[in-house]
């Protein structure tokens, strides 16, 4: 077994590929609309599905923006240097929302970013 997906419904799925794309460095691997169901799925990632776990964007026609309820944590992204990262990610117009640094009461180095749909994307140092 392995993990394929992490899928999140997005109220704008250009708006949301062009961040995952341009702020966030991933690829755009596939994308297609579903007239019949009303939706399109997009999927992003840093290397091919077939052995990279991808975040899946999901955007069901009509609905503009959802309720991110208080049980989703975040995606976690592992990068070299977390202060760098962070620093690009803002120069492209992303929303960093914990500056890098320390965890509270360990060491690891981390940031916390939001998307468009105010999903957090934690970068974590490796």
């Amino acid at each position: 077994m392995r993990m394929l997906h992490t899928m999140l419904r997005v109220g704008d799925i250009e708006k949301s590929i062009a961040f995952y794309v341009d702020v966030l460095k991933m690829q755009l691997l596939r994308k297609k609309d579903y007239p019949e169901g009303e939706f399109t799925l997009a999927f992003l990632g840093y290397g091919d599905e077939s052995k990279n776990t991808v975040v899946e964007l999901t955007h069901n026609w009509g609905t503009d923006s959802y309720d991110l309820g208080n049980a989703y944590g975040h995606i976690a992204i592992g990068v070299d240097d977390v202060y760098k990262v962070a620093e690009e990610i803002k120069q492209c117009g992303g929303q960093v929302v914990r500056e890098a640094g320390p965890m509270k009461g360990g060491t690891t180095v981390l940031a916390f970013v939001k998307d468009p749909d105010g999903y957090m994307i934690e970068l974590i140092g490796e």
